[in-house]
């Protein structure tokens, strides 16, 4: 790109930041949904940024398929930039169609989050969700439950997509910028199996141990599925050294073969430097074995 590209490129983001916050004052009052990731944590900060607290509140869902880290981070994150915030329970488990698991599970996951704001608004106040133009593109039957029932996706009104809003999130110094997308813990069963909230609960635990444990962030392009017992992770490629380094460190047995790393919970890595692991019974206790990858 040319110094003038990079210029024009500038321009048009903050032309975009400027249309977003038209768009917001606009709307004059609005519920966001506010999962704490870097879109909906931006779309909070500008409402509560052009709207002020007193007419922007900021709802996050709790229910078994929201992490318990994710809860408190929003909490976190509503504490630090004085958001109007408050947590409501959703109770999509509850809904047949949402725990077969079929491929539009996201749409009885957002219809039960609408059918709890929609109230929680009232006749005056829109609902407004971190939907952005790269989204549009992906099967996502959630947009179609909230659009069903009154949602408006601001990002998609002013044009901006992920990239975007990370880049306007750092210009806004938010601290979600680079955070790592954090789909909820149904994601990680797949279609076609029932979703339950004991599996849930492993999972969610399972992640959080296996993550923190080697003391490294989730990544943005973490993939992380529950076939048959099982939970995967995949982390980036410069994270590997870092996983083992840890561990060496903590003297947990680490034997170097080709390609890959094993160390104690056993993680093997490949040449790729992808993680797999597979979480033994009971979960609960954080046992951690290798599993072999590809």
């Amino acid at each position: 790109m040319t110094l003038g590209g990079a210029f024009d490129a500038f321009d048009e983001l903050e032309s975009k930041i400027s249309r977003l916050r038209g768009i917001v004052a606009e709307l004059d009052r609005v519920v966001v949904a506010f999962s704490g990731g870097s879109d909906s944590a931006l779309l909070a900060a500008v409402c509560n940024e052009v709207l002020g607290p007193e007419r922007s509140l900021c709802v996050t869902a709790v229910s078994p398929s929201l992490a318990g880290a994710e809860e408190a981070d929003c909490r976190a994150l509503a504490a630090e930039w004085g958001l109007s915030w408050r947590p409501v329970s959703t109770d999509e488990m509850e809904r047949a169609a949402y725990r077969a698991n079929d491929v539009d599970r996201c749409y009885h996951c957002k219809a039960e989050l609408m059918d709890v704001l929609v109230p929680l608004a009232g006749p005056n106040t829109t609902i407004v969700l971190g939907v952005n133009v790269d989204d549009l593109s992906d099967h996502r039957p959630g947009q179609r439950a909230a659009l069903e029932r009154g949602a408006v996706f601001p990002f998609v009104l002013a044009g901006l997509d992920k990239t975007e809003i990370r880049e306007a999130s750092r210009r806004m110094g938010l601290r979600t910028w680079d955070k790592p997308a954090a789909a909820c813990l149904a994601s990680r069963v797949p279609f076609g199996t029932p979703v339950s909230v004991e599996i849930l609960g492993r999972v969610d635990r399972a992640e959080a141990d296996a993550v923190v444990s080697v003391d490294i962030d989730r990544p943005q392009s973490h993939h992380r599925r529950h076939p048959n017992g099982r939970a995967h992770i995949v982390v980036e490629d410069h994270e590997g050294p870092a996983i083992r380094d840890q561990w060496s460190r903590q003297r947990h047995p680490v034997h170097d073969r080709p390609h890959r790393v094993l160390a104690h919970p056993e993680m093997e890595v490949t040449s790729e430097v992808v993680v797999r692991l597979e979480l033994s019974q009971p979960l609960e206790k954080s046992v951690v074995r290798g599993a072999q990858i590809g």
